[in-house]
């Protein structure tokens, strides 16, 4: 044999020893020292639990809400005053602050003259009580026993009178701050802006008696009222945009928070916001909001709806059905696929068809292919069909997935693990056909391993070439 052909040999067999090595590792990675696929085990979840659908949910970001009448505000009038004159009539709009009704100024004027003469009458009163008191304390110097118990008595009684006095002109001084007031302001002004409603004359008010002579009802038809409590109460705030849901269809309607009453709301048996348990310790105390919609369009008085906060929901993708996280989908050539456990209770590669995706949220929708109840595996290098699924992670044999080496991207990658695959190529990249060495001649392995590295005949290298020869000779005898 000559010294190429004892070269082209040695390669021959270093390649096929290679090849044997490394088809073992990949025989004892997959089937687990010697064993079979089938007692490997996949674990595997189920579809509903990994699905991200957005199904209605009562979160901490929806509330239940009831479409009722606006807020009415009862107009009281001073029953101790005159009412001159009603500046307002059924139906007038009006803002916050406008006059609605005068009363009679000279009326206040004269009980204002008389309060003040009620005091100079106290204020006499005690000055000549005071000069009494003294006149009797001189008489009573000079009295015997008996009369001086007597003067006594009538001093303590006179002290007594101007303590009462002083009481009663304490009382008309703040009488007469009311009354000055009231010659300045001497109006009822609107409380919020709204429409008048139900005004009474004055007879009237007297004819049914009590004190509210008018209404006002805030401007609009409808309002809604929204309920929330202290655990969630950190959404809520005046001003906050809203959307508000029907629990009907899919109509909707953007509002914003007008008012929050952080007064406790009491809950009853028949309060749909009502926690359905009688231990006050167990409850959380609900409060109530009011929303304005932009519109009432298709909204009825009584109607039960949902307020969600307006973070621009309104302008995502509305996800019904299943929809998976695109980690979960694999490529096999143009087709999607999960890895999905069969009916026998084995790893298969099941092909579904992919519609929106999510590009934010990282998720996209399964049109077909997959139930809810079915059960696939997060996507790993090693996962072959065949092998077992199982939900007990303590089973699971196949290692846990690396993020970034499964298989769903849309671009084929070839050759995997490169530091441990061979794939049966030179040092140039030029690959070497088994098959065809084993069919050629001597001259002709010669004339491939020429063309394949390059080598030239050089009878001026002769001595190189017998000391490769005799190195190789040695190596292949070792």
């Amino acid at each position: 044999m000559t010294t190429k052909k004892r070269i082209c040999t040695v390669i021959i067999v270093l390649v096929i020893v290679c090849t044997v090595c490394v088809g073992g590792f990949f025989v004892w990675k997959k089937t687990g020292k010697g064993g079979s696929k089938s007692s490997q085990k996949v674990y595997v979840q189920k579809v509903s639990s990994l699905n991200t659908a957005s199904d209605f949910k009562l979160s901490n970001r929806s509330f239940l809400g009831v479409v009722e009448a606006q807020e009415s505000v009862d107009v009281k009038y001073d029953s101790s005053k005159t009412v001159a004159e009603i500046l307002v009539k059924n139906g007038d709009s009006v803002k916050k602050g406008d006059k609605l009704l005068t009363y009679d100024v000279e009326a206040i004027n004269l009980q204002l003259e008389q309060a003040k003469l009620e005091v100079e009458r106290l204020q006499n009163e005690i000055a000549s009580n005071k000069s009494q008191i003294a006149e009797l304390e001189k008489e009573k110097k000079n009295a015997n026993q008996d009369a001086a118990v007597s003067y006594t008595t009538q001093i303590l009684s006179l002290q007594s009178d101007n303590a009462k006095n002083e009481y009663d002109i304490k009382a008309k001084n703040v009488e007469i701050k009311k009354l000055e007031a009231s010659t300045k302001n001497a109006y009822v002004t609107a409380s919020i802006d709204g429409t008048v409603k139900n005004v009474k004359t004055v007879d009237k008010l007297q004819q049914d008696g009590g004190d509210v002579i008018m209404q006002i009802t805030e401007e609009g038809d409808y309002r809604i009222k929204g309920r929330f409590n202290e655990q969630n109460s950190k959404d809520i705030m005046q001003g906050a945009s809203v959307i508000v849901k029907s629990r009907l269809d899919d109509s909707t309607w953007k509002g914003e928070i007008t008012s929050v009453d952080t007064s406790p709301q009491k809950n009853s048996g028949d309060d749909i916001y009502s926690f359905g348990s009688s231990d006050e310790m167990s409850q959380s105390s609900n409060y109530a909001f009011y929303v304005k919609p932009e519109s009432f369009d298709g909204l009825m008085l009584g109607q039960h709806v949902l307020i969600e906060i307006d973070n621009g929901q309104d302008t995502s993708i509305n996800k019904t059905g299943i929809w998976l996280y695109s980690d979960f989908i694999c490529k096999d050539g143009k087709k999607n696929y999960v890895w999905a456990k069969n009916e026998d209770g084995k790893i298969e590669k099941r092909y579904v068809e992919i519609g929106q995706k999510d590009e934010d949220n990282g998720d996209c929708e399964i049109k077909s292919g997959l139930e809810k109840g079915d059960y696939i595996a997060y996507p790993d290098k090693s996962i072959e069909e065949g092998m077992t699924a199982t939900t007990n992670e303590a089973d699971v044999s196949v290692p846990p997935n690396d993020l970034g080496t499964n298989d769903n991207s849309d671009a084929d990658t070839e050759g995997g693990d490169e530091d441990i695959a061979f794939d049966g190529s030179g040092e140039d990249g030029m690959a070497i056909d088994e098959d065809m060495l084993a069919s050629m001649t001597d001259e002709e392995i010669e004339e491939y391993f020429n063309k394949l590295y390059g080598e030239e005949e050089n009878a001026g290298n002769a001595d190189g070439e017998n000391a490769d020869a005799a190195d190789a000779d040695a190596a292949f005898a070792e």
